[in-house]
């Protein structure tokens, strides 16, 4: 599984990359053989403004299957891609025992 993950707006730290690789192999558990690749993007839409700015966009890519894109926005990066991975596992998981 091929994973991309990029930061718009903010420098993307270890400790980001790390908390998004482990969130998607979770996530992805039962699909590992099914994934080509997934592209994660994170922003700070509001810069050091602040607010509910912290957008993480995920886009899953399976093999046979119709690609999977997910997004979140939140006041916190890590919730906000909690929320978009797991939304994307959900619906991966579905797709697959169809």
């Amino acid at each position: 599984m091929r994973v991309d993950v990029r930061a718009q707006g903010f420098e993307l730290t270890n400790a980001l990359m790390e908390h998004t690789e482990r969130r998607l192999r979770f996530a992805l558990k039962h699909a590992t053989d099914q994934v080509r690749q997934v592209t994660v993007r994170l922003a700070d839409i509001n810069g050091p403004r602040g607010g509910v700015d912290k957008r993480c966009s995920v886009h899953l890519v399976l093999n046979g299957l119709p690609d999977i894109v997910a997004e979140d926005t939140e006041a916190d990066m890590y919730i906000a891609i909690n929320r978009a991975v797991d939304r994307v596992g959900r619906t991966a998981l579905r797709r697959m025992d169809h």
